[in-house]
């Protein structure tokens, strides 16, 4: 069957697609007329569609530069942890989510640092509170050439993929100033042991 030929529900595939957080958020976006498809402005959730059909949302369903954002936005919110005026290390950095809300949040400075080269989004590396540092190893932070006078920080956030956190948290403590936090995302898949994951990834 090509997709063409396979239908979906609406709601379904803007969840699928990375376009909506759930059903729920996917229902009031097409309710809200932010849901465009080839024949208009989509009217129902339920619509059934072809799994490859032309699906464009009119306005964001965020305001950051990638959905990571929206992930530390609710946990600062949920926790209560301020970025204002603090100091903050993005650990994973990527295309810039958390560095965006952390910026949003009020911090004073952001260092971004991936292990990957040129991913962080231009607006973000243009902002003079920011420093970036590509092609960095989290768990040799001891290596780091860091920005003049920032070598310790009052919040540091970890999204990391393929790789534990049991392995970089060790390296945090030397960077983390006195009454700091630290927000890790916990990724299941890369912390379970192999016997635990099942195809396709799924943990047991």
């Amino acid at each position: 069957m090509t997709a063409a030929q396979q239908k979906r529900r609406l709601d379904t595939l803007l969840v699928d697609r990375g376009l909506a957080s759930s059903r729920t958020r996917a229902r009031s976006m097409i309710l809200a007329g932010q849901v465009r498809l080839d024949n208009g402005v989509a009217a129902k959730a339920g619509t059934m569609l072809s799994t490859d059909a032309d699906i464009t949302l009119i306005k964001p369903d965020h305001p950051y530069v990638s959905r990571g954002g929206i992930k530390l936005a609710h946990a600062i919110a949920k926790l209560g942890v301020s970025a204002s005026n603090r100091d903050a290390l993005d650990i994973g950095a990527s295309t810039g989510g958390f560095t965006d809300v952390l910026l949003r949040a009020g911090a004073r400075r952001v260092v971004a640092l991936d292990v990957g080269r040129g991913q962080l989004a231009w607006s973000l590396r243009q902002n003079p509170r920011v420093t970036v540092l590509d092609r960095v190893n989290a768990r040799s932070l001891e290596a780091v050439t860091w920005p003049p006078g920032l070598t310790d920080f009052d919040l540091v956030t970890v999204d990391v993929a393929f790789i534990s956190l049991t392995l970089i948290v060790p390296a945090l403590p030397p960077h983390l100033r006195p009454d700091g936090n630290i927000l890790l995302l916990v990724k299941p898949q890369f912390e379970a042991d192999r016997s635990e994951i099942g195809k396709g990834g799924l943990v047991k």
